[in-house]
């Protein structure tokens, strides 16, 4: 209480990134004299000051007095009563009339003066002992900023573990699931290795690309590949994706541990292809048991339970490595309804229709999660991953080289 006023401080945070807050300070003066209250609260609209009963008893008698009235409430009129509500009780009281709040800018000065320098040191600390620092790089970044944390995430990324997100191809937010995931677990310690669904025959140019400076000859290299001018481009080689690869390639430029394999046989077909999807992947693991695999592909693959519904003796990639793997989650896509592009066969069943198309989900907010439940579905999936809603990203070699700061490729001059 300073000079007949009492001043409550209201302390407001907002968490905007994992590395970035607001602090809002409001200072809440009260004070029982209403100096301070809004016009119109003293005004007395009735013809006297009691509460009511007969004419001759309204203001008979002290204020709560039983002797004055049956039930002693005639004596108190809405002043008094509101006299006695406003007094304060306790350390948090608030009164009825008389208030404002006001931004204290001195005191979230104080507060950030206070602060900053510890939560600097240990910020430092943590983070040097924590970055995944990719092996012959000569320095890695103290702090990266990499979106909003991905609830989940981080309690399923275990050494030497497989997570298989089985997507449906074609959206911008599954590339960017993968990218956000990535840069929070190598910035928390974990070295990671993201598998891929394209052809095997990409693997040396996404490794060059991802060891590359990301310039023009960089990418015509990487994007004159079949795979990315295929007449019936299915999602796999979407815009988002090469946004994808460029994040990666920025992350491992900045010397942290992130590793890119590829490992799909569009050659194969049936159970041929998944024994042959499940080799390449089990090959990478066994090579680096140390790390923690990431690999995505579409939603049949990463089952862990044998067979389909055509297909009673399928075993998907899923299925195939849980046997030989100690810690396999697979995880199934889960979305808000939006926009996907994708490939389907078309009324009459002859060939691909290839375009944005809609897709239906549901509303679970707009932030990324991992959810996992206490056993696997009748699918075999242990859990999901949420993307929020969908939009679709079109094939990347529409916009040129693929590469995301690339101008729009041009539409050639008609002959006059």
């Amino acid at each position: 209480k300073i000079a007949g006023y009492w001043h409550r401080y209201m302390v407001i945070g907002k968490r905007e990134t994992p590395t970035k807050s607001k602090l809002w300070i409001i200072r809440i003066t009260k004070t029982v004299n209403k100096a301070l209250a809004q016009p119109g609260r003293q005004m007395d609209w009735g013809i006297g000051r009691g509460l009511g009963g007969r004419p001759g008893d309204r203001d008979s008698g002290a204020p709560g007095d039983a002797s004055s009235t049956a039930s002693g409430a005639y004596g108190v009129s809405i002043e008094d009563d509101e006299d006695r509500l406003a007094f304060p009780v306790g350390e948090n009281a608030f009164y009825v009339d008389s208030g404002q709040g006001t931004r204290d800018l001195t005191m979230e000065w104080r507060v950030f003066r206070g602060i900053m320098p510890k939560l600097a040191k240990k910020q430092a600390v943590s983070a040097e002992q924590q970055v995944a620092k990719a092996p012959g790089a000569k320095e890695a970044p103290a702090f990266t900023e990499c979106g909003p944390s991905i609830l989940g995430l981080k309690k399923q990324a275990k050494t030497g573990g497989v997570m298989l997100l089985g997507e449906m191809h074609g959206t911008q937010e599954v590339p960017r699931f993968i990218a956000q995931s990535v840069c929070q677990l190598v910035t928390s310690g974990m070295p990671v290795t993201v598998g891929l669904e394209l052809p095997v025959e990409n693997e040396e140019r996404v490794t060059t690309f991802l060891q590359s400076p990301g310039g023009e000859v960089d990418w015509l290299k990487l994007m004159e590949a079949p795979f990315w001018r295929s007449p019936y481009p299915d999602g796999r080689g979407s815009e988002a994706v090469a946004n994808m690869l460029e994040q990666l390639r920025q992350l491992r430029a900045q010397g942290l541990d992130v590793a890119v394999f590829v490992y799909d046989h569009p050659k194969l077909s049936g159970q041929k292809r998944e024994d042959a999807l499940t080799q390449t992947v089990l090959a990478q693991v066994k090579v680096a048991p140390q790390r923690f695999h990431l690999v995505v592909s579409g939603n049949v693959h990463p089952r862990t339970a044998k067979g389909l519904p055509w297909d009673k003796q399928y075993r998907p990639m899923g299925y195939l490595l849980k046997d030989q793997l100690d810690d396999v989650t697979a995880l199934d896509m889960a979305y808000d309804s939006g926009t996907a592009w994708i490939c389907a066969a078309d009324q009459q069943g002859r060939k691909l229709d290839c375009g944005v198309k809609e897709a239906k989900g549901k509303d679970n907010g707009d932030r990324f999660f991992v959810h996992t439940w206490a056993s696997a579905n009748q699918d075999g999936y242990h859990g999901v991953f949420y993307v929020g809603h969908v939009t679709a990203s079109e094939p990347a070699i529409r916009k040129g080289l693929g590469n995301p700061d690339a101008a729009p490729a041009q539409e050639p001059a008609s002959a006059p």
